[in-house]
Order: structure tokens, then sequence, then C-alpha cells
């Protein structure tokens, strides 16, 4: 089967056009009960716990769900939860058009945390930063209900707001890195975006950035601590998953769809990488153990 693809149009309660949705975990559970099973999304997500526990898994990874879990996810990602009976907190959706719109001068983007290098989606909060979010998320909620001037203007900054705190939580190793690093690497995840199903030569990308691959694997390792074919590889095997158990291609079609030469190339990059043979992960996915 083909998992599905939600909108922020199959919630209820959205407002801005369908640009915007905010809710306390429980009530969206309540009514949202299809989003324990495996989805992904078209929008950016935020969901911040506040009791409870749980399983968050995100792109054929698991998190531990606690008091105090954020969770930041940005559109495409496969994911799918195991909730307590007490789970709460707040949830929040946003489209990438109302944050750029809103904020002209910067971009979604801009937050390194949505970033598809970074390889987590969570951070676990302080107790000071988890009442401090906490109560930005509670007048989130609150604006919404009320329907007061400017109150478009206070809930998308509302949300500016949040996004720069987790900045501050995720990235104190970042702001002390060369900032042209970090340019740098903001472009390779672009063109890699952009190219990864047909060039999977790290040189290649060297060239388009006109720098050597030498200093192409100095920002990587700075930055990410792998290397540049690590990047390229990592890539190429989370979209493998994906197609695996999102669409049930066979290895043939998959390895044809992400460029590779022979469906031998892309079996024996995904055991080296991953351990286990494609087969046994669609196993494991199937039996709920992954």
């Amino acid at each position: 089967m083909r998992y599905p693809v939600y909108k922020i149009e199959n919630f209820e309660e959205t407002i801005f056009k369908n640009n915007f949705y905010v809710n306390s975990f429980a009530n969206h559970l309540k009514k949202h009960r299809f989003i324990e099973d495996l989805h992904r999304h078209n929008f950016y997500l935020l969901v911040f716990f506040t009791h409870g526990n749980g399983v968050h898994s995100i792109d054929f990874k698991k998190y531990s769900i606690q008091k105090g879990s954020l969770f930041f996810m940005q559109p495409g990602q496969m994911h799918s939860w195991k909730l307590s009976d007490d789970i709460e907190g707040y949830i929040v959706f946003y489209t990438k058009e109302i944050f750029d719109l809103y904020f002209k001068s910067k971009s979604i983007e801009s937050y390194s945390f949505f970033e598809s290098f970074q390889d987590h989606s969570e951070i676990l909060l302080s107790d000071d930063k988890r009442k401090l979010l906490e109560m930005y998320f509670k007048l989130m909620l609150e604006e919404k209900g009320n329907d007061q001037l400017y109150g478009k203007n206070k809930l998308i900054n509302l949300l500016d707001i949040i996004l720069i705190e987790i900045a501050r939580c995720y990235e104190p190793k970042i702001e002390s890195l060369n900032s042209n690093y970090n340019l740098k690497l903001k472009q390779f995840e672009a063109l890699l975006e952009k190219h990864y199903k047909n060039e999977k030569a790290p040189s290649f990308y060297a060239d388009k950035m006109a720098i050597t691959l030498k200093h192409l694997n100095r920002i990587t390792k700075a930055t990410l601590d792998k290397t540049v074919t690590d990047v390229i590889a990592e890539r190429l095997l989370l979209e493998g998953k994906r197609l695996l158990v999102e669409r049930k291609l066979s290895v043939n079609q998959i390895a044809d769809e992400l460029g590779f030469a022979s469906p031998n190339y892309f079996v024996k990059l995904f055991k080296k990488r991953e351990g286990i043979t494609t087969k046994a992960f669609v196993q494991k996915m199937k039996n709920h153990e992954l």
C-alpha cells in the first residue's frame, strides 16, 4: 500500500486558508487518531510533549517521548507514533508559504534544524527551557481561540519565537563555526536534493560549488562530522527505504529510480551501510521492529 500524505486541510480547525493549525495534543488525537499510523505530510510540524510517554518513529529512527520532548519535522518525512493514554502537549502545523510571505527577509530554511543533513528531529528541553516554550505554546493556543486584532501577526510571531528558542538549543556549536561553512553546506544541500538520483560522485558537487573536494570534505566534517560520500550515501538510502516501505517497489525498480547502474550497487550499499539486507529491512518494518 502507499502510505498517505496528509495536507493541513485534512485536519479540522485549520486557519489562515489551510496554512496553519495549532491544538493541544490530546484534543488533536481525539479527532485525528489516524496520525498514529505511518504517513507523510506536506507541511512543517512542531510537537511539544508536556506529559506522558511513547515512541516516535521518524524516517526509520525511533525516539523516546517524555516530558520536555520537542519534535520538528519538515515536509516529506515519514513518521508514526506509539503513545501512552495520558499523552499531552501541543502540536502546530504550518506551511512554508505562510512563513516566507510574512517574514520576507528570511525563509523557513534559514533554521538549520530543518536541513535534510541533520540526522535527528528531536531535542529534550531543560526544565527552564521547557517552561519557557510551554508559555509560548499556551499563548499560541489561546490566540487561536480569540478573534482579536492582529491575531495572524501574533500567531506567526509566536511561531518564530519558538523556532528561535529551538535554534538556541540546537545550534550552540554551529554558531561558533565559520559562517561561510554554513553557507557552503546549504549550497551543497540544495545541489544534492536536485541531483542525488543522477550524480553520486562527490567531485560533481565540489565542481558545481567551485571548490576542491578536499575543502568540501573539510566543511562536511566540521559541520556534520561526515564525509561528502557519507552524506550522499545517506540521502540515497533514506529515499531507498521510503520507496521500499511506501511504494513497495522491487530492488530493481528502486535501483533504477535512484539512478544506480545495477541493482547490485544499491543492494551492496544498503547492506554495507545498514548492516542488513533490503529484504530483512522490509520484514522488520512489517513486524514493527524498526
